[in-house]
């Protein structure tokens, strides 16, 4: 990878996308922390940075009802979103001009949707067929057109190559201008420089608690987050470890890690439905490089760090948020590298990375733990 993302490009990134995301804020428990220092053997402080708070809104735990009424939470994808569509208007000299597309199901769909009408530019996005009509919904709200594809990626990446070659030429024929750019979910150098924000604010929310980070776990799926705030808290705090979470049934990011040799994610099986990517060409190398390790959890042990974050910490999360704190709590592998590391007490903060639930699957979730 020729360009690499700066701490002081993060930092830009941080100052640009400000006036249209939600500064975070940091929770933190000594119902959790004592769990914490129980499973670790260290006294243990944990700092929740909580994205599922992000635009749209978030998830407090009296106002759960209000889940069945929002189309879903835009979490930590709103940062990348905003940032990589600033720096494409960087490019064009009437903004006007500009159209982002993308393909995608997820909450990266409805982050670029809405962050384009926060800019003042088009967006197209391709989505299944198959994809909930909430979610539809939710992107066509922001002011997105939305074109439907079968699904596959096949039929995603021709649908894409469609727009490419569509909405030109009929811009052309009004006798407009247009200039048609991609925005991929996680896989791009502006997406990562604006997920790694997320370490931004956390590192100083930290030191403003009097409670310096020692470690930071952030969940990994498609590795735009981790990759981004590997590169964040480094730039920070260079002997802060930065650590992945994953679980056990979608583990390629820990065989890629530790074999240091890309493998892809092949019918993953997990509750926690956002981590099933694979790392992308450009996350790969960057965690490779900056990340200290990563670790997996069961299942039955996200949902059990669920239960204790919806019922301790009072807001709600999705599953692919829990295993940060699965990880600190279940996992015996993190259990004997703070071992290793003697120290008394420890700091550690964990991104909650969003709060984007179908509230009668988590509630089964939450039944079962």
């Amino acid at each position: 990878m020729d360009e690499i993302p700066t701490i002081e490009e993060i930092k830009h990134a941080a100052i640009s996308i400000q006036p249209f995301i939600h500064k975070t804020p940091v929770l933190c428990s000594k119902t959790l922390d004592s769990f914490a220092t129980d499973a670790l053997g260290c006294k243990t402080s944990l700092l929740f940075k909580c994205e599922n708070f992000q635009k749209v809104g978030g998830a407090h735990f009296i106002a759960v009802w209000l889940l069945l009424l929002t189309p879903g939470r835009l979490a930590f994808k709103m940062r990348g979103a905003t940032y990589a569509i600033q720096r494409l208007l960087q490019t064009v000299s009437d903004p006007k001009t500009l159209t982002v597309i993308t393909h995608s199901s997820g909450n990266h769909a409805q982050a670029l949707a809405l962050a384009a009408r926060q800019l003042g530019v088009k967006a197209h996005v391709v989505m299944p067929r198959t994809a909930p009509l909430v979610k539809k919904n939710a992107v066509l709200g922001y002011g997105a057109t939305v074109t439907e594809c079968e699904p596959t990626l096949e039929a995603r990446e021709a649908a894409t190559d469609s727009l490419f070659e569509r909405l030109p030429r009929e811009a052309n024929e009004r006798g407009e201008q247009c200039t048609v750019r991609f925005i991929p979910p996680y896989d791009h150098l502006d997406i990562v420089r604006g997920q790694g924000t997320v370490a931004f604010e956390l590192v100083d929310q930290a030191d403003n608690l009097d409670r310096p980070l020692d470690i930071v776990i952030t969940p990994v799926g498609g590795g735009g987050l981790l990759s981004g705030v590997s590169v964040a808290t480094k730039g920070l705090r260079s002997n802060t470890l930065v650590f992945g979470a994953e679980p056990t049934g979608a583990n390629d990011a820990q065989k890629s890690f530790r074999s240091k040799t890309f493998h892809p994610s092949v019918k993953p099986n997990t509750i926690a439905d956002g981590l099933l990517t694979s790392l992308g060409k450009i996350t790969f190398p960057l965690i490779l490089a900056n990340v200290d390790d990563i670790y997996t959890v069961t299942d039955q042990e996200i949902a059990a760090a669920m239960r204790l974050i919806w019922e301790r910490l009072k807001i709600v999360v999705e599953p692919s948020s829990c295993v940060t704190l699965a990880v600190v709590l279940f996992s015996t592998e993190f259990r004997d590298r703070i071992a290793q590391l003697g120290r008394p007490s420890i700091n550690i903060g964990l991104v909650l990375s969003g709060g984007n639930v179908d509230l009668k699957n988590c509630l089964s979730i939450l039944a079962d733990a």
